[in-house]
């Protein structure tokens, strides 16, 4: 029986300002397909929502094979499209192992589906597959079935060229991509062996072939200076060239914000709104203000309006989506935007107007949130103050810096009044803070390392962080209230497993996490201030913080477990990541008028794109994480032979990972270097026990060790323990 049409769609306004010849939403399609209980043909459909037109019958059918592409439907033998989720089916994105098995991390979150080698044969690390759970292994894993290839991730990879026989092939320096690549002689572009090139692939590869391909660029026998960002760039697909119909749209760009676009904004161009960021900040895409109010504080935060020069499926939008966010190297950074927005338009300079989109908020005396409202502004920032410069003013009260800004310092005082409000609700709500170490790498002239360095935080770096939640939390609760399709930052508490696990090692030392089967960030946090004055407490640290889950983007809000909100989205760097161009755009909507059901977006979208951004954010990790090991194995080559004091950051089967003291380097003691006995991993206790001598070796232990030797092609460095028995 026939239902009624797009009258019962919700999504109908929206689809109608988007297309000429409007066609039944996404969602209303698979809403269709959940009551019919059963697949259904494309005629089956048709009749369904009663199309008349041919127009919005073709139009139906691309739509119905796009959401097929995107692995929302599944079209059986038959021709029947039904939803992937009615069929047992789980989409999702690989994630490739060095070993050659791979996980499938689901679009919806979840359990990670276990693809052996032989299911691997068939795809590459970051392709989007759909598979079918095909039962559990010997470990208790879900394994999977791979039923079809969605998305092809690896157009091209970089590698080294090699021969075997008559043989050409390449081996990918990504080792998440464990299969070789073929290269056909006539393909080969006269590479010489050894070499690093990149290759375009020209089959991908099935469970009865492997990948073909063909070399497009010989990059060179070995890395010079600045060679090893470029092949981490090429090995992770980071998009590096900015596309030839965007030129148009940048060209068209003012070089100053126009008289009009200011037009009908609230003037905060007298109000002290400054910068604060780093002394090598280039882009500056927040600025901040505070006063007292009543107990309390109001406090402005104004952040880059990119959403008014970076137009829905403009170009520059396009190529924004693709990147997800920029990437920053050492020494060097693939923006998400053109220079002329990130680092002119859209940057917050000192003394020259600017658009912004401000988060008004009241927050009490105990450093709640309170009312808050969001409204476009223009603003003029009246200083560019970096976090060294704000700590002295504020908190080491430098006379000559207060006097240099007599006309800020009052505002500036009141935000570090804030900040310790801010910083005891922090506290009280249960926040886990992990005393970790960020390092930065100095170069010299030559562009080789000269030396690693901590990265020190103060009490500036700290008010920023605390403003910028807190505006992320009040936009967070902005669109949860209106319901609007948006991505949120969802940081899931511990899974079963590692809760497990943790709370078997806790057990050993005596130590107490409350919270039953669902601990929550409060939990943590009572442990953690527990143990500070520990001597393990670096060890108990590291293995609470090994426990917990990643954090994605997702428009299904769970909450952040680790910072403690009910509810969390990232507002504050539109500059640099997309989700934070998406929650704009929608708080932009709503402020118009609008509805979730004339959004751009619906929750199909944002699904997509949320397990998109996520990927870009990992695959941004990955590829610095390369770059970085690459410099680093550099940097020991003429210290094979040196002694030096370290700690056991990692404890494997097949040995300890050590990172130094003071340099920051991390290497390999394998365990057929340590003393002379038979050592067995207990993972749960996260260590290493000698059978006869019952030696343990566990996380933050301190060791003397020697430089063995360095691989760069492997980016590894191996350690011998020093003093240890080899007899």
């Amino acid at each position: 029986m026939a239902k009624k049409p797009k009258a019962n769609d919700p999504f109908a306004k929206r689809e109608a300002e988007k297309y000429e010849n409007p066609i039944p939403s996404r969602e209303y399609i698979m809403e269709i397909l959940e009551k019919e209980g059963r697949p259904r043909s494309l005629p089956q459909l048709i009749e369904s929502l009663a199309l008349k037109s041919e127009e919005q019958q073709e139009a139906l059918r691309r739509r119905l094979r796009a959401m097929e592409r995107d692995g929302q439907l599944i079209r059986n033998r038959r021709g029947g499209y039904g939803l992937a989720s009615k069929m047992d089916l789980v989409r999702g994105r690989v994630i490739g192992h060095a070993e050659g098995f791979g996980f499938l991390a689901p679009d919806e979150g979840g359990e990670d589906l276990f693809l052996s080698a032989r299911e691997m044969d068939g795809c590459l690390h970051g392709d989007r597959v759909i598979a079918r759970v095909s039962g559990v292994d010997r470990r208790g894993r879900k394994e999977g079935t791979i039923v079809e290839v969605l998305e092809y991730a690896n157009n091209r990879v970089v590698g080294r060229y090699y021969e075997e026989g008559t043989v050409g092939f390449l081996v990918a320096d990504n080792k998440r991509i464990n299969q070789d690549i073929l290269i056909p002689a006539d393909k080969t572009a006269g590479v010489k062996v050894g070499q690093f090139v990149i290759a375009e692939v020209l089959q991908q590869p099935s469970r009865r072939r492997q990948a073909i391909g063909q070399v497009v660029e010989i990059l060179g026998d070995h890395m010079a200076p600045g060679m090893e960002i470029d092949i981490a760039m090429h090995a992770h697909s980071l998009p590096q060239e900015w596309p030839a119909e965007m030129a148009a749209e940048v060209d068209s760009l003012p070089a100053e914000v126009p008289e009009e676009a200011k037009q009908g904004r609230i003037d905060l161009r007298d109000t002290p709104l400054v910068t604060i960021d780093g002394e090598d900040s280039m882009d500056f895409d927040d600025a901040v203000y505070c006063e007292p109010k009543g107990d309390g504080w109001r406090l402005l935060v104004a952040i880059a309006d990119v959403s008014h020069y970076v137009q829905v499926d403009s170009a520059l939008d396009t190529e924004a989506r693709n990147r997800g966010n920029s990437v920053y190297f050492p020494g060097r950074v693939i923006p998400m935007l053109p220079e002329v927005l990130s680092n002119g338009l859209c940057s917050l300079n000192p003394d020259v107007d600017r658009l912004c989109m401000v988060c008004d908020m009241s927050i009490s005396v105990d450093g709640k949130l309170g009312e808050y409202k969001f409204y476009p502004a223009v603003m003029r920032s009246h200083a560019r103050l970096t976090y060294t410069k704000m700590a002295a003013m504020v908190v080491d009260n430098d006379p000559t810096l207060r006097g240099e800004y007599a006309g800020l310092v009052g505002h500036l005082d009141e935000l570090y009044r804030l900040f310790k409000a801010l910083n005891g609700q922090r506290q009280d709500r249960g926040a886990i803070d992990f005393n970790t170490t960020e390092t930065r790498i100095v170069f010299g002239e030559d562009k080789k390392i000269e030396r690693i360095v901590p990265v020190t935080r103060n009490d500036a770096h700290r008010v920023i962080e605390e403003c910028m939640l807190i505006a992320n939390v009040a936009a967070a609760d902005y669109l949860a209230r209106a319901e609007i399709p948006v991505l949120y930052r969802v940081h899931e508490g511990p899974k079963i497993e590692k809760l497990t696990n943790l709370r078997e090692f806790l057990a050993e030392l005596g130590l107490p996490l409350g919270g039953g089967d669902k601990p929550q960030a409060q939990d943590y946090a009572v442990l953690l201030r527990q143990v500070q004055e520990r001597p393990d407490s670096g060890l108990i640290e590291t293995v609470m913080l090994r426990s917990l889950s990643q954090a994605v983007y997702t428009p299904d809000n769970k909450g952040h477990f680790g910072l403690s909100y009910e509810a969390y989205a990232h507002f504050t760097s539109p500059i640099r990541r997309y989700p934070d161009l998406l929650v704009h755009r929608a708080i932009r909507h709503l402020l118009s008028g609008g509805t979730a059901s004339d959004f751009n977006y619906g929750m199909a979208d944002m699904l997509q794109m949320g397990e998109h951004n996520s990927m870009t954010e990992r695959r941004a990790d990955d590829a610095t994480r390369d770059a970085t090991d690459w410099l680093k194995c550099e940097f020991m080559m003429d210290k094979v032979g040196e002694e030096y004091e370290g700690m056991v950051t990692g404890v494997t089967g097949f040995g300890l990972f050590v990172q130094l003291d003071e340099i920051y380097v991390e290497g390999l003691v394998h365990v057929t270097s340590l003393d002379n006995d038979y050592y067995h991993f207990d993972a749960a206790k996260h260590r290493l026990m000698g059978e006869r001598s019952n030696k343990i070796y566990r996380l933050a232990d301190k060791l003397k060790i020697k430089v063995a030797k360095v691989n760069l092609d492997d980016r590894k460095i191996d350690f011998d323990m020093v003093g240890a028995n080899t007899e």
